[in-house]
């Protein structure tokens, strides 16, 4: 009788492919159900806007998919709505990285010092539920340009959200902790830096996460009342302007903005907080 042929070892790329498809099982998943569920809203959307169903809801006058890639298209070769884009952009940058300077600090301070968080605990209260859009008159009195005003409303925006989740991650700590640095020799400063704030980042970034969205809606406000450029300007002139394909491209563009700005923190909190990723 014959003896079986040996069986060949698996090849060294097969074993690094099936190990990483292991590893990102649960991110491929994640990705092909949010593909798929793309698509089918497009489809709805291409569907209902082709038929012009009106149920409760007028999809007669709302733009094709196809209706706003060609607006996307042209708009890709006009430098003019590149400039509404970047200057978004900037502002955002801007108002947001002064909230975050801010915020962070003083939430920490106010966590930690009952007499700072009694004295300005009552003030951020009171100012914390105006809207963004109520300070946009003030702004305008306050500060000497449009672009001035923009800022400062784009930082208000975020800059509650972070102060708030900044408080709360510091009411968590475990006062064990405190206690045993303090009984190890550690100073304020060191107890700041070893104890407050690493048991306080998880919840500062999901302040800065937070913050970065309700910069964006502070932004496009304010840039549709007192702007002349920005992505919230283009958005509103195509209104005024009657070009549905162009209002429903600013709109897409303000999600995509708002996601990328957002994925952006969550993976730099993946790079400082290493612990914390699944």
């Amino acid at each position: 009788m014959p003896a079986a042929p040996p069986i060949a070892p698996p090849r060294p790329w097969a074993l690094y492919a099936g190990r990483w498809l292991r590893l990102h099982r649960d991110g491929l998943r994640a990705t092909a159900v949010g593909t798929v569920a793309l698509a089918l809203f497009l489809l709805s959307w291409h569907l209902l806007t082709s038929y012009r169903v009106v149920f409760f809801v007028r999809f007669t006058n709302v733009p094709s998919p196809a209706a706003v890639y060609d607006s996307l298209t042209r708009a890709m070769h006009d430098s003019k709505f590149l400039l509404h884009v970047l200057l978004s952009c900037r502002r955002i940058v801007i108002g947001f990285s002064l909230a975050a300077l801010l915020a962070v600090p003083l939430g920490l301070v106010m966590g930690r010092f009952k007499l700072i968080h009694e004295v300005l605990f009552p003030i951020t209260e009171i100012l914390r539920p105006i809207p963004a859009i109520a300070w946009v008159p003030m702004a305008i009195m306050l500060w000497p340009t449009n672009e001035q005003s923009i800022v400062f409303i784009t930082f208000l925006g975020s800059f509650f959200p972070i102060l708030v989740n900044t408080l709360h991650g510091m009411s968590l700590v475990d006062p064990v902790l405190v206690r045993a640095s303090q009984c190890l020799g550690a100073r304020e400063l060191s107890i700041f830096r070893e104890v407050y704030f690493p048991a306080s980042l998880p919840h500062i970034f999901t302040g800065l996460t937070v913050g970065m969205g309700v910069a964006w809606v502070s932004l496009i406000a304010a840039e549709m009342i007192s702007g002349q450029y920005g992505i919230g300007y283009y958005t509103w002139e195509a209104y005024s302007l009657v070009q549905y394909a162009d209002i429903a491209l600013g709109m897409i563009c303000i999600g995509v903005l708002g996601l990328g700005s957002s994925t952006l923190i969550r993976g730099l909190g993946r790079l400082v907080m290493p612990w914390s990723r699944k």
